[in-house]
């Protein structure tokens, strides 16, 4: 019994550092965010709520720099609805460590890119693990979302061109980390290079935001499930 609540303790302690690095650096992007969102016509209450209420950065991010581009906030809103469209799996995935009852609410609240990678690479672990590792990163990621979008808030407030800082370069940077680790598939590489050449194609002839819409047609390269590619026959 003893030896099971040692292993417990050094899971959790490994599972806390690893939450708060990965939580520290979601925070960061945090800060730029909510250092550049005003500029894209959010009030400061509007971009507060946003993290509250959507907590889903890429989203966010997305929908912040379709704003800025000069994007309708429709256009903005479904980009932001299209993209988080991959949190259906996740949330399938995770469906048994969210709990039951009124605690899947706030546990489908937390469910994002990286929850899903940290507690599937511990559902090996002790009976429990995974569950207390989901919870454990959802609450301290939340908390350094909010506190870096706070954060970011008050930089853009205070100076007077934040874009100067190169803030400005956290919107396609930080998706584009995103992206980044679901290229290594080759079906996955087609798909976004067919998305991105839709998107490059309609920039120069549809009103800012559409583009990225378009872009989904790239799913068109997608494989189906028998392996072959999708696509009209």
């Amino acid at each position: 019994m003893r030896s099971v609540q040692r292993t417990q303790r050094a899971e959790t302690r490994a599972d806390l550092r690893d939450a708060v690095t990965i939580s520290v650096a979601v925070g960061l992007v945090g800060v730029s965010f909510g250092a550049l969102a005003p500029a894209a016509g959010l009030s400061p209450a509007m971009t507060m709520a946003m993290s509250v209420l959507v907590f889903a950065g890429g989203a966010q991010l997305l929908v912040t720099g379709v704003l800025a581009a000069g994007g309708g906030i429709w256009a903005a809103v479904a980009a932001g609805l299209v993209l988080n469209l991959r949190h259906l799996p996740f949330g399938l995935a995770l469906a048994r460590h969210l709990g039951g009852g009124w605690a899947r609410f706030p546990g489908a609240h937390v469910v994002t890119d990286e929850s899903t990678a940290f507690v599937l690479a511990r559902t090996g672990g002790t009976d429990g693990r995974a569950r207390r590792a989901f919870w454990l990163l959802g609450a301290v990621k939340y908390g350094c979302w909010q506190l870096g979008t706070a954060g970011g808030l008050l930089l853009g407030a205070a100076v007077p061109d934040p874009s100067a800082f190169g803030l400005d370069a956290a919107f396609p940077a930080a998706l584009l980390a995103m992206l980044v680790p679901m290229l290594r598939r080759a079906d996955a590489r087609r798909v976004a290079g067919t998305a991105a050449a839709v998107s490059l194609a309609c920039a120069p002839f549809l009103p800012a935001g559409i583009p990225v819409l378009a872009g989904m047609l790239g799913l068109g390269a997608a494989p189906r499930p028998d392996g072959t590619a999708g696509g009209t026959s």
